[in-house]
């Protein structure tokens, strides 16, 4: 049945018609609530009907920061599945939310980087999962952050600056906008404490003092109250910036921290209201990417490509990841409790049971491991991994995932859950494959490769090496298979690591005489992936690197528990 019922009145008087109106309302939106609820039970069939979505994304959060999200855990992973190979196929803010509204690999979307020429001045947004959505009868609403340059570039689309530019296909927009020159914004995407807001078309300053974090979460449940007052289903994109590093300075903050070889490293992090300060003091001894035992996280980088550090962390630098790490923790932390308040919203109005609920992030983060202190990009595990959870009528509650879920793969299942697959592949051909039947009925396997890709040192200029196969801004592309993780880089360097007996990719087998008929097919299988687009992309594997659902059960439980083993977390 339709989520709403859509009624047409005679002509009647004016008090008589808002009376029946109301009533009518008040009465259908009660009996499809009970029709959902009764269907849930015994078992909707997801992907049909036209629920709402509410899709948040954080800002650089690592799969295993989801331990900082009690809310998060309780009311969408118990309610719900939680994915445990769920990746960002370009582990870099801009690429990787440009590949959400696309559901594209960033080099069919070509926005590579945050850097210039790229960032939101390269993304064409005329056409993408909002406005495929609005098309289809959705209340359409962005809070938070769009994509980096948002506010200070112009738009490809108009040619205008963008302070003042709404995107295609948004019923609501309140993005938030970076400063520049000539705009009339006070504030800025990444002050935590003073953010200026494009809200339908106008800045909005007067948020100085008022943490971000808690600024969206008003904005989401006033947003929730409108949206609950119409007939139509909604989707909202919730994009906070938590747990990016952001500013003010904060007395405390690890910034210019000695390393052993005379130099300093420059940590960064997130900027926290006082009320949460410390909060994780107790129960956090150490950053993730370090081992329990204390040793170096990266004793031998022999195997790693020359342009990676070779420089020991120091313990002043511990001393400085373990405070970063808090910090982040703490950001994450509040916006968890305004999580708890978005849901309460949607449970006082009556639209939780009519709502898919998603958390995520747009790429992971590494704070240690491969000696890299901290940042993205590159494309080991804890860059790639991210969490996807997910909650909401007709999804079974409290279940594990082990198939893979990507970026492109998101936004197929949401477009599949939504009905609104073929708008937008009408504009742009799905990269990825929708997960409804993996989240319904179980685990299928794993017979579909990762792209991976990055834009590494190059931000001027394309990447010229065709001997090589880099022909565009790339210098980094990878594929990840269930077991195999493989990377070349525009110089002829590689990575090849067997995750079966190596999950934290310590020993690159690259150069192994034993592996060299898995280099040979993985470096065919990466010619035939690395400029793929639409179909050829959902394109299957043959075994062996095609993995049944038993056995891609099996072997991530194993590397997480090796993982969780030597650093007490499993990303």
């Amino acid at each position: 049945m339709p989520r709403r019922l859509r009624l047409r009145l005679p002509k009647l008087t004016a008090a008589v018609v808002v009376g029946l109106l109301l009533t009518t309302l008040q009465v259908s939106n009660s009996q499809a609530r009970q029709a959902e609820a009764t269907s849930s039970a015994t078992g909707v069939q997801l992907g049909h009907g036209t629920p709402n979505v509410v899709l948040v994304i954080a800002d650089d959060m690592r799969a295993d920061d989801l331990r900082f999200m009690p809310t998060v855990r309780h009311e969408i992973a118990d309610r719900g599945v939680s994915f445990h190979n769920s990746f960002s196929p370009y582990p870099l803010c801009c690429p990787a939310r440009a590949s959400l509204l696309t559901g594209e690999y960033a080099h069919n979307h070509h926005v590579f980087s945050h850097a210039s020429p790229y960032g939101f001045k390269a993304f064409d947004d005329s056409y993408t999962l909002a406005t495929a959505l609005r098309d289809g009868g959705y209340n359409t609403g962005l809070i938070g952050k769009y994509l980096n340059g948002y506010g200070a570039q112009r738009s490809l689309v108009t040619g205008q600056p963008s302070w003042s530019y709404v995107p295609p296909g948004w019923t609501d927009w309140e993005g938030t906008v970076q400063r520049t020159k000539g705009s009339p914004a006070t504030g800025g995407t990444y002050d935590y404490f003073n953010t200026s807001f494009n809200v339908n078309g106008t800045v909005e300053n007067g948020h100085a003092g008022v943490y971000q974090t808690q600024v969206l979460g008003d904005k989401t449940r006033r947003l929730i109250s409108r949206f609950h007052k119409s007939p139509k289903p909604f989707f909202i994109y919730l994009a906070p910036v938590a747990p990016h590093h952001g500013a003010p300075k904060e007395e405390g903050d690890p910034t210019n921290v000695e390393r052993v070889d005379g130099g300093h490293s420059k940590l960064v992090t997130p900027a926290r209201p006082g009320w949460v300060k410390g909060h994780f003091n107790a129960t956090l001894r150490r950053a993730p990417g370090l081992p329990l035992d204390g040793s170096s996280p990266e004793p031998d980088m022999t195997d790693k490509p020359s342009f990676l550090s070779r420089v020991p962390i120091s313990d002043a630098e511990r001393r400085g990841l373990l405070n970063v790490t808090r910090q982040r923790a703490e950001a994450l932390y509040v916006l968890d409790r305004q999580l708890g308040r978005v849901i309460a919203r949607l449970k006082s109005t009556g639209e939780y049971a009519d709502t898919v609920l998603m958390f995520t992030s747009d790429n992971g983060y590494f704070l240690g491991e491969h000696l890299i202190r901290q940042g993205k990009v590159k494309a080991h595990e804890p860059s790639l991994q991210v969490p996807f959870v997910l909650a909401g009528p007709g999804i079974p509650h409290g279940q594990v995932r082990y198939d893979p879920i990507s970026t492109v793969d998101l936004t197929a299942t949401i477009t599949h859950i939504t009905g609104a697959s073929k708008r937008l592949a009408a504009r742009h051909a799905p990269d990825g494959t929708s997960k409804v039947r993996t989240i319904r009925d179980g685990d299928r396997g794993w017979n579909i490769p990762l792209v991976d890709e990055a834009m590494l040192y190059h931000p001027h200029e394309a990447v010229k090496n065709q001997r090589l196969g880099f022909d565009d801004a790339r210098d980094s592309i990878g594929i990840r298979t269930s077991r195999y993780s493989f990377i070349r880089y525009w110089n002829g360097e590689s990575e090849l690591y067997d995750l079966k007996t190596d999950p934290s990719e310590l020993v690159g087998v690259q150069d192994d005489p034993a592996y060299a008929g898995v280099l040979a097919d993985l470096t065919a299988l990466w010619f035939r992936y690395k400029d793929c687009a639409g179909a050829r992309c959902r394109a299957p594997m043959a075994a062996p690197y095609a993995r049944t659902a038993h056995q891609v059960r099996a072997a991530t439980n194993k590397e997480e528990g090796r993982r969780k083993a030597r650093t007490g977390t499993a990303y």
